[in-house]
């Protein structure tokens, strides 16, 4: 959810930040700010403001030199988005500022046991975090006097700190919440995330839980690092090479991230393909098949997006695999127990692999003994790191807030985790995966004739989408693409359920969008569809080829039917696109949302 940046180096410092920040934007933010040691006036200027990042860069003066800063976008979680709650965030005496993700649970008892007498401008739980430094302080090293906060703030937090009194060091430390570091020839950087150390970093390390890190000036002039754990022992971890580049992460000429993405799908499926292949075959870990194939039943955990791509693989599992398989919220499962078999084995799917609530039930179900498998786009994410296992989505990186290209990489991946533990392959996944990424090319191709629709029948502040069995599971992601983009209010239903209920909030000119890809199910879904045109709705039908009808507006073509989820969400997503462009939306930043659910 937020974003912090701190650089300490040669380059000009407020350049990094500022640009380390922008590339964070994707993960949503309603503020943003920024502190940085003014050389020449030996003296630190901050500048935060509600709003984005581009206000922050273009209305106020960098002309300074500057090595040493620090940097937040901030998803409110205290207080209203407003300047006060921005970060930085100063200590009482204006001795430390502080950049913080995450939750402090415990502030309020902290604010009441040890700083009674101090006056709190914001209403964030951060104030408490860097107002408790300063109070150790005056009896301690500032190293000893983070580590004494750090003991007793109960929460997540990834944080940043500078002393005043020393503008040539920078402190930071980390608990659930994620933060990397990155050095470079030029000097350190630290982030809630890879992208902002593009162009800075050569090498990257994943900071654990529980530490604390001290970055500074050697006496010959060189940037080091050195981390420590909650009493002060030294830890060492190892570096991971930076991969990305700064291509990788920029609109390729594309007017929205979003759309990009939506464009690179094909090429997802067939990067899939090429890292799961060998020698023609799909393989996958055979310690995860033999840990699959010997449980009594997987439990999917997983979130928004994520979530629905587990209901298909739900399907996919106990249709392909023959494996019982559950599906569960993961905010749910996190504080509700279930009756759980004896041999169960936990999947957790995830895009960023740092969603707060999957977390929680991770530490939970480790807590219990059960084995652990994560699927993420983020091979060094928290969730990959800590479970049994992990697989590797390899979508690339996805910066629209909502996600297209990862999800219909979720359920390839599923796809072929299912694949390799039948016993009977039911079709060649090879070869459909193939056919797959051939059909979603020829959507995106003539993408302007869902335009076309968007603007003639999506015009209402309703909708719905409507379908049956695997369809009903690709209406729950289309309508949730929908409204969080576009902000029209749109539910997706089981076709059979309209007439339970719903079909009284059917009006004249209502648009009603249904998705045929499955022979079974053709003639209910289109009397269902029937049934809502009779009450004036206005109708959209997706389907394939071979279950349409001449009436229908998008034919898409043949796939194998148990596969049909992959296809059919591409032109619900361009139809979540066109209706957020058509109504002027903000599309890769929807308001209110976050890429990353870093809190719970």
């Amino acid at each position: 959810m937020c974003g912090i940046v701190g650089y300490l180096g040669n380059n000009k410092a407020s350049e990094v930040i500022l640009s380390g920040l922008e590339k964070l934007e994707y993960r949503g933010y309603d503020s943003c700010g920024i502190c940085f040691f003014d050389v020449a006036q030996e003296a630190f200027v901050t500048y935060k403001d509600i709003g984005r990042v581009f206000h922050l860069v273009n209305d106020f003066n960098y002309q300074y030199e500057n090595h040493l800063a620090i940097g937040h976008t901030r998803w409110a979680t205290h207080g209203k988005p407003n300047q006060l709650n921005s970060h930085p965030h100063f200590s009482q005496n204006k001795r430390f500022a502080i950049v913080h993700n995450g939750v402090i649970e415990n502030y309020r008892e902290l604010t009441k046991k040890y700083l009674p007498e101090v006056h709190f401008i914001s209403e964030t739980d951060t104030e408490v975090i860097v107002n408790m430094i300063e109070l150790f302080v005056k009896d301690m090293t500032v190293e000893e006097a983070i580590r004494k906060t750090l003991s007793l703030i109960e929460g997540s937090y990834a944080l940043l700190v500078i002393d005043t009194h020393h503008p040539e060091c920078l402190y930071a430390a980390k608990n659930k919440s994620p933060l990397l570091i990155g050095t470079g020839k030029n000097g350190i950087t630290l982030a809630s995330d890879i992208m902002a150390l593009v162009g800075y970093a050569d090498q990257y390390m994943p900071i654990g839980d529980k530490t604390f890190t001290v970055c500074k000036k050697d006496d010959y002039g060189h940037y080091i690092f050195e981390i420590y754990d909650i009493i002060g022992l030294p830890i060492h971890g190892d570096f991971l090479r930076m991969d990305l580049i700064l291509d990788e992460i920029g609109k390729a000429g594309y007017s929205h991230y979003m759309l990009k993405e939506i464009c690179e799908q094909p090429s997802v499926i067939r990067n899939i393909m090429e890292k799961y292949l060998s020698y023609d075959k799909f393989t996958i870990n055979p310690e995860i098949l033999h840990l699959l194939k010997s449980c009594d039943r997987i439990y999917i955990l997983a979130a928004g997006t994520s979530m629905h791509a587990g209901l298909v693989g739900k399907y996919l599992f106990e249709n392909i695999a023959k494996i019982p398989c559950e599906v569960n919220i993961a905010s749910e499962f996190a504080y509700n127990s279930l009756l759980l078999t004896k041999n169960p084995v936990f999947i957790f799917i995830s895009q960023s692999g740092e969603t707060a609530d999957l977390r929680a039930c991770l530490v939970k179900v480790r807590e219990l003994g059960y084995k652990t498998l994560t699927i993420t786009n983020v091979l060094t994410s928290t969730l990959a790191r800590e479970a049994d296992y992990y697989l590797e989505i390899f979508a690339g990186p996805e910066i629209a807030v909502a996600s297209t290209k990862a999800y219909v990489g979720q359920i390839v991946l599923l796809a072929i985790l299912s694949y390799c533990l039948s016993e009977n392959k039911p079709f060649d996944l090879k070869l459909e995966l193939s056919k797959i990424a051939v059909a979603m090319e020829a959507i995106i191709e003539n993408r302007d004739v869902i335009h076309t629709l968007v603007k003639e029948r999506i015009v209402k502040r309703n909708c719905f989408y409507i379908g049956r069995g695997l369809d009903y599971y690709t209406c729950l992601e289309a309508a949730l693409k929908l409204k969080e983009i576009s902000y029209i209010q749109t539910e997706g239903f089981a076709a059979g359920e309209l007439k339970h209920g719903t079909i009284a909030l059917i009006e004249e000119g209502v648009p009603v969008i249904g998705i045929i890809s499955q022979h079974a199910i053709n003639n209910s879904t289109r009397a269902n569809i029937r049934e809502v045109m009779a009450r004036g709705a206005n109708k959209i039908i997706i389907s394939l080829n071979r279950v349409s009808d001449p009436s229908d507006e998008i034919i898409l073509m043949n796939i194998e039917e148990m596969l049909s989820p992959i296809l059919t969400v591409v032109p619900t997503q361009l139809i979540a696109f066109f209706a957020a462009l058509e109504l002027g939306k903000d599309i890769d930043k929807p308001r209110n949302l976050a890429k990353s659910v870093t809190v719970e």
